[in-house]
């Protein structure tokens, strides 16, 4: 397994060197140039001289293959350039917004795993039963239903009950706080879009874990033990439940990943400052560096969270065997 593990990590260095020259070179292609949009964001005219000392202060004076070969070098220097619209540390960027981004990304999980397997092992379990109707209503309803309208639906709600029950409206704390400094209000935060997005999440997971375990107990091994006189409880948890989840281990770290940097609408919906927004802006301001640097981090979460997929694929099936 070690051997599987480090020859994984090996091969993500080509993995992630031709995903920094995509990144770098498909950017230079969109149109646009990012001095121009500063200059004209300050009310100054667009004088060249001005956009020329912009363009020679950035670097963008330099050949193409000068930036991109900076562009590389940065990362063994530990420095990833700076935004060339606010001018600060593109680590310092990031910095500030992937904590938060991660954290609901953890706690959203959280809330699809602890709704979707539970309710897709019963909808197996009950097969055609009401009970099996009611969670494959309650998962379609949550595949037609976007992450951010059910916030919005959320707040609504929260206004509404407050106001009905103490008599003043209550909204979450717009202003981030970390988990460490104030649990209380963090959580009084974070807590709804990652409902919000667990529920959506959970949705799918639901679908696969029902599938998938129903697919499972029609195995031979499954007829088998029932054969043997085992309890169906023993049957469904040691051995049909675990071969089942690997595809529902594949949807939700996909799922995870996305996250990082998908939760666009939503960050908006309830005023988060995360990777979501943060790519939107440094798109809309042309800022090249913060961009490829947002793209790398997310290319290299999902290169990650792959290679713990298949790690844990040999825990779940004792029968697939890495050499």
């Amino acid at each position: 397994m070690s051997k599987y593990i480090l020859k994984r990590l090996v091969l993500m260095i080509p993995t992630l060197f031709g995903a920094a020259i995509l990144v770098f070179f498909l950017l230079r292609a969109i149109p646009g140039d990012v001095c121009e949009i500063r200059l004209a964001g300050t009310g100054l005219y667009a004088d060249p001289a001005e956009i020329a000392l912009c363009q020679k202060n950035l670097g963008l004076d330099q050949p193409l293959i000068v930036q991109f070969f900076d562009f590389i070098f940065g990362y063994f220097k530990g420095d990833l350039g700076i935004s060339m619209w606010t001018g600060a540390p593109v680590l310092e960027e990031i910095g500030l917004r992937f904590e938060l981004s991660l954290q609901v990304a953890i706690m959203a999980t959280f809330v699809a795993v602890i709704i979707a397997i539970p309710f897709g092992i019963i909808s197996a379990v009950k097969q055609d039963t009401w009970i099996d109707y009611v969670v494959r209503a309650f998962s379609i309803a949550g595949i037609a239903m976007p992450s951010f309208w059910l916030g919005i639906l959320i707040i609504l709600g929260l206004l509404v009950v407050t106001q009905e029950v103490f008599g003043t409206p209550w909204m979450p704390p717009i202003d981030y706080v970390p988990i460490w400094e104030d649990p209380i209000r963090n959580m009084s935060q974070l807590i709804w879009p990652a409902v919000a997005t667990g529920y959506r999440y959970s949705a799918v997971a639901t679908r696969m874990t029902r599938s998938a375990l129903l697919e499972a107990l029609r195995e031979d091994y499954v007829r088998t033990a029932r054969a043997k006189g085992l309890m169906e409880k023993i049957i469904i948890n040691r051995h049909a439940l675990k071969n089942s989840l690997l595809p529902v281990v594949t949807i939700i770290a996909i799922e995870f990943a996305f996250l990082m940097g998908g939760l666009v609408v939503t960050e908006q919906v309830f005023n988060l400052n995360g990777l979501g927004k943060l790519f939107v802006e440094s798109v809309g301001s042309q800022d090249f560096n913060l961009t490829q640097q947002l793209v790398m981090l997310v290319v290299l979460i999902f290169v990650l969270t792959n290679l713990f997929v298949d790690v844990l694929y040999a825990w779940l099936d004792p029968r697939i065997r890495y050499s």
